[in-house]
């Protein structure tokens, strides 16, 4: 089996054993879109140069993901930010560590707050979710289908 491409970054090092990519991400303004593409980009890899199928509601989720959890990693650790992208089984796993130790916590439902609702979506659009310390900081993980119900409907939802 090939390698994925490092989807044109020179930081991401692509894994020989798996379909992954991992990518340190700088403390600029960018780092959030840069993400976000990478995303895209690696997704886009997987499903060409390998053939696994992935819908785009998968590649908008994922999307999705990689910009609340690495907007919260930049918003509120404190140095570098790595993010791991992997495909196990029928899932992609967005994976970010960041040097803060402290667990993010999903706040209660609140319609009057505004703002400070990327963890509550980044867990009701995930298939899994997990957050673990580490030696240094935390690794916050999810876990996102790369398909649609295998019967063709959306998550959740029969076929019309």
């Amino acid at each position: 089996m090939r390698k994925p491409p490092a989807v044109g970054e020179d930081s991401a090092v692509p894994d020989e054993q798996a379909l992954q990519t991992t990518v340190a991400l700088e403390g600029d303004g960018t780092s959030i879109a840069r993400a976000r593409h990478l995303a895209v980009g690696f997704l886009t890899c997987v499903q060409a140069e390998y053939g696994l199928p992935v819908s785009q509601r998968a590649m908008d989720l994922t999307q999705l993901a990689v910009s609340e959890l690495v907007t919260n990693a930049r918003k509120y650790a404190p140095g570098p930010v790595l993010m791991d992208l992997r495909v196990v089984g029928d899932a992609v796993e967005v994976v970010v560590w960041d040097c803060d130790p402290v667990l993010p916590v999903a706040r209660a439902a609140d319609e009057g707050r505004v703002g400070q609702h990327g963890l509550e979506i980044v867990m009701a659009v995930a298939q899994g979710f997990a957050a673990q310390r580490e030696p240094v900081g935390k690794r916050i993980t999810a876990r996102i289908a790369l398909l649609d119900d295998p019967g063709g409907a959306i998550a959740g939802r029969p076929p019309l």
